[in-house]
């Protein structure tokens, strides 16, 4: 998924005054927790305490903010796409991203803010989004990577959210995650295209968009565990059901045997069988370089925020039309 709120609040925020419940309080919250104990879910008029609706609003808001500024990236290849059907293709992937944000911006709404309000935060750089989309695509080939890597990570991410307790996050993640299920094999099956049926410069351009790539990848799934002091409580509410170094073991062990059909090499000297554990060992992730996109200085952040704030500005105008048109049918039927 392209969540990493939960994981990255430490370094936002400071230490938390813990509020003190009132006897009904203590009672709602008793009867919430046995519901998550339960395993039910929770609508948006449903009782919550606060820490649960600001950590979920923080993580639905962040993957929309992801989903919008991910298609920022490969947006830009559309015009430059080597054939019709890959220009068709990504462009339904990237209305396909469009839709997701508008999905969770929808649920985010629910939680009790405004969509002007969580576009305000990104634009202003207060919201987070996913690091990974503060990377460079280079060439035609990192757009099939993205497909095949990026997404292939999202999906892995995401599938467990669509048991998310809170019940209108997991209904936009089921539809969400059938439709990068279909990003994730497009992106791979241009990439086979590329090392079957390519030439030499096209099969060196798909390993060296892999070498770019894999790391960041790694890095999407959020920091270790033993560094992730907010995961637990998110798996304690069932917002999130499996770890990080879960996730991320589980992505490396099914990359491996893609990579070997595919016929790349993962840039990983340090990737071996282990027997004993029965999943690969990989080597360490540079997590300095992860704090230092998240904190807004990887190499294309400012590019990225530049981009959405001038869309935002440019399509004032349309905003205001519409507005206007609403009021006006508004004031015929009062009429």
């Amino acid at each position: 998924m392209y969540t990493q709120a939960m994981d990255t609040m430490a370094r936002e925020g400071g230490a938390r005054l813990e509020k003190v419940l009132s006897a009904d309080e203590q009672a709602l919250q008793g009867r919430f927790d046995a519901r998550i104990d339960a395993g039910d879910f929770v609508e948006a008029k449903d009782w919550m305490p606060d820490n649960y609706r600001k950590t979920l609003l923080r993580q639905i808001s962040q993957h929309a903010h992801s989903e919008i500024v991910g298609m920022l990236p490969e947006g830009n290849w559309i015009s430059r796409a080597p054939t019709l059907k890959r220009k068709a293709i990504l462009l339904a992937k990237v209305q396909d991203e469009g839709g997701h944000g508008l999905y969770l911006y929808a649920a985010a709404e629910t939680l009790g803010t405004s969509r002007d309000q969580m576009l305000d935060a990104l634009h202003s750089g207060k919201a987070k989004y996913s690091s990974i989309f503060n990377y460079p695509t280079l060439s035609w080939a990192d757009v099939g990577t993205i497909g095949w890597l990026v997404d292939g990570a999202a999906i892995m991410n995401q599938v467990p959210i669509c048991r998310c307790s809170y019940a209108p996050y997991a209904r936009a993640m089921i539809r969400i995650c059938r439709e990068e299920s279909f990003h994730q094999r497009q992106g791979y099956d241009s990439l086979l295209v590329m090392m079957r049926d390519g030439t030499d410069a096209q099969r060196a351009m798909v390993q060296d968009a892999v070498n770019r790539w894999w790391w960041p990848c790694l890095m999407m799934f959020g920091p270790p565990d033993d560094q992730s002091p907010n995961s637990a409580q998110g798996m304690r509410w069932g917002i999130k059901r499996v770890s990080n170094d879960t996730l991320r073991q589980k992505f490396v062990d099914a990359c491996v045997q893609q990579a070997q059909v595919l016929g790349v090499t993962l840039p990983d000297p340090d990737l071996k069988w282990n027997e004993a554990r029965q999943h690969w060992d990989f080597g360490a992730i540079d997590w300095d370089e992860f704090w230092r996109v998240v904190g807004g200085e990887g190499p294309c952040n400012r590019e990225r925020l530049a981009a959405r704030v001038k869309a935002w500005d440019d399509g004032a105008w349309v905003r205001e039309a519409a507005l206007a048109h609403a009021n006006k049918q508004a004031m015929k039927e009062a009429a």
